[in-house]
């Protein structure tokens, strides 16, 4: 999809005091106006008031920011190039305010204007930016008119234009069906990638966000596969006889994979080029070594062992080699997924009939469980790194998996809506 991104209001930005300052304190969410943007074409108006809709929803959505009613506004914003009456905003305690105008041309081409101001200040934050695209788009456009809101004011990248692949389930728990889908970040927009004649695993996206590796049980082994999202075309990636491949994930160049393979009772981590050639054996302990992450910088991976005895965390140079062991708290420690910002560790933690998602350092210092229930398993990194989706599952016989969200302070925790029960998800970049 081809989308235009300009400045087309000549502004100057400053540095004043809209900031939020994101601690692991409380933090009083930042209090935002956004009128509903202007229909500058005749049938722009309904297009218009959900591209509002969405920003605010985003931004929202985060727990870093409240909207105020428009119920509350004294003025209004009827024409996008008038002069904003900052005492009007300032009397509602707006600290934010996003305007906005919308139009569509003859052959259905949306396009979006937006401003945004420092009310305080009286000033504008940033330039104004004007988006384009085809009108099937429009939620994409709002989704990057939210993320440059969003970090303009917290300094941070954005996450809003983003996508997430998972695993789509449905029936009983002793016959559970489940296909590949793909969504919006926020739920909306589900594509169904396979059907549900077979059992498929962790799908997980490549850096470019085209192409996604799964697990398919369609031969009735597990084998991994690598499917062409736009065209939904797809290959065995790697097919040894007498042998096992799962949990795959891409390295941060897009050629190279690293996987499980399974073979005579041993479980070791190999990679290989997506484009051909021989598979690489990284590991050869006589445990059990599975689920592999890349560092952002290409240079390491974190993968989950019991060579110790119980499951715990390492990480080895990329080439393999002399692994070392990050994870000492109680319990068991799986999954792990590094940060895009390369900080942090994401994992699954298990200990004293609970499971927990939780973050630690890469020398494994300052570990911090952001959640607890019956079962959460799986985490994901938005694409800027500051929040993490994973799998929830409900106690009983009729428990079911949805997937939900949390900040990686533990704060706003929620549900993401899939319209079912979902499991495994795997966020994407920022779209292009």
């Amino acid at each position: 999809m081809a989308m235009t991104l300009g400045a087309t209001v000549p502004a100057t930005a400053q540095n004043g005091p809209l900031r939020i300052e994101i601690t692991e304190g409380v933090i009083e969410p930042l209090p935002f106006a956004i009128p509903t943007f202007e229909a500058e074409s005749g049938n722009a108006g309904e297009l218009a008031a959900q591209i509002s809709q969405v920003v605010a929803d985003d931004l929202v959505g985060t727990g870093l920011f409240r909207q105020i009613p428009s119920s509350a506004f004294i003025s209004q914003v009827s024409d996008f190039d008038a002069n904003v009456q900052y005492p009007d905003w300032k009397a509602i305690n707006a600290q934010a305010l996003i305007t906005g105008a919308v139009s569509v041309d003859g052959s259905g081409q949306v396009n979006v204007k937006f401003r945004l101001f420092d009310v305080f200040s009286e000033a504008p934050l940033g330039d104004g930016l004007q988006l384009g695209g085809s009108s099937d788009s429009w939620r994409r456009i709002a989704h990057k008119v939210a993320d440059q809101v969003y970090s303009r004011i917290t300094g941070e990248g954005g996450y809003f234009d983003s996508r997430v692949v998972f695993v789509a389930e449905d029936g009983p728990k002793d016959a559970r069906r489940k296909r590949l889908a793909v969504m919006d970040y926020d739920g909306a927009n589900v594509q169904y990638l396979t059907d549900s004649s077979s059992i498929v695993l962790a799908p997980r996206f490549s850096p470019t966000g085209d192409r996604v590796l799964y697990t398919s049980y369609e031969t009735g082994f597990p084998k991994i596969y690598l499917m062409n999202v736009g065209t939904v075309q797809r290959r065995a990636l790697e097919d040894q006889p007498g042998t096992m491949t799962f949990a795959p994930r891409f390295a941060p160049d897009g050629q190279t994979v690293v996987y499980s393979l399974a073979q005579g009772g041993n479980t070791d981590i190999y990679s290989l080029n997506v484009n051909g050639g021989a598979p690489q054996r990284l590991t050869s302990a006589p445990s059990i070594e599975t689920a592999p992450s890349f560092s952002p910088d290409g240079s390491q991976i974190v993968f989950e062992s019991d060579r110790s005895g119980t499951q715990q965390l390492y990480i080895m140079p990329a080439s393999g080699g002399e692994a070392r062991r990050i994870s000492f708290g109680e319990g068991r420690y799986g999954t792990p997924v590094w940060s895009p910002r390369g900080d942090l560790i994401a994992f699954t933690k298990q200990n004293a009939g609970r499971f927990h998602i939780g973050v630690m350092r890469t020398d494994g210092s300052e570990e911090r469980l952001l959640t607890a229930s019956f079962l959460d398993e799986g985490p994901t990194w938005a694409p800027n790194g500051r929040v993490l989706m994973f799998t929830r599952e409900s106690a009983g016989a009729g428990g079911q998996p949805t997937l939900y969200s949390v900040d990686i302070s533990g704060r706003n925790l929620k549900r993401v809506p899939t319209g079912g029960s979902a499991s495994d998800p795997a966020w994407s970049p920022l779209l292009q």
